[in-house]
């Protein structure tokens, strides 16, 4: 099992994927993969996202996770039907606890300072910044990340393909979360074509952060 950061340096974009019927869900994620973003999170928002996450899972390539996790109780129906990892929109003690003991990947949500240093109490380093947009935007990660040069973001909430490489230039930010991969007319094609231009989005070179993303290509 990768460790969120490896997951995170995978590629630039995690598509955010609300699916209403796990019987697309295969083909939705096919069509992320083959235009180049592995690492797709499945919001636990409709009654048939479990199933969906089962589905994905039989994609090669991808890594599947499931996002919008609450409470203990989701994350381990999510752990149950294979998620590879646990996205957050906040973070609490009893779901860091939970998330801890189940020793899947954990990519809890923040958007304060004291979310951060109870991130860091819990031994977490890596964190969603949600709501991005509504939460101050980009000077307010530069200034969230100026106390913690340990802390490291996948901003999600409103950032789209004109503004992401933006973001990505921010040394804290090893990658973006986005809901605009998935065509709204359910073209594979038009998805794969949105895939391919949100996996060539470079922003800080990462040599400068630490790491080539290459180096978990595997």
């Amino acid at each position: 099992m990768k460790p969120i950061e490896q997951i995170m340096r995978i590629g630039p974009v995690i598509p955010v994927l609300v699916i209403q019927k796990a019987s697309q869900a295969r083909k939705v994620a096919e069509a992320l993969v083959s235009g180049g973003l592995r690492v797709l999170e499945v919001t636990l928002r409709t009654t048939e996202a479990l199933e969906a996450i089962s589905e994905m899972r039989q994609v090669e390539g991808a890594i599947v996770g499931a996002g919008t996790v609450t409470n203990a109780k989701q994350l381990a129906d999510a752990q149950a039907v294979g998620a590879e990892f646990i996205v957050s929109p906040g973070l609490t003690e009893s779901l860091g606890a939970a998330a801890l003991e189940s020793g899947l990947p954990f990519l809890p949500g923040v958007a304060t300072a004291g979310e951060i240093m109870r991130g860091l109490d819990l031994g977490l380093a890596h964190f969603k910044f949600f709501p991005a947009v509504a939460a101050g935007g980009i000077e307010a990660l530069k200034a969230l990340s100026a106390p913690f040069a340990q802390a490291k973001f996948c901003p999600t909430g409103g950032v789209h393909i004109g503004s992401a490489a933006q973001w990505l230039a921010l040394r804290s930010v090893l990658c973006v979360g986005g809901s605009w991969l998935v065509s709204p007319d359910g073209d594979s094609v038009k998805t794969e074509a949105r895939a391919r231009q949100a996996a060539a989005l470079r922003g800080c070179s990462e040599v400068e952060k630490g790491t080539a993303s290459g180096d978990f290509a595997s």
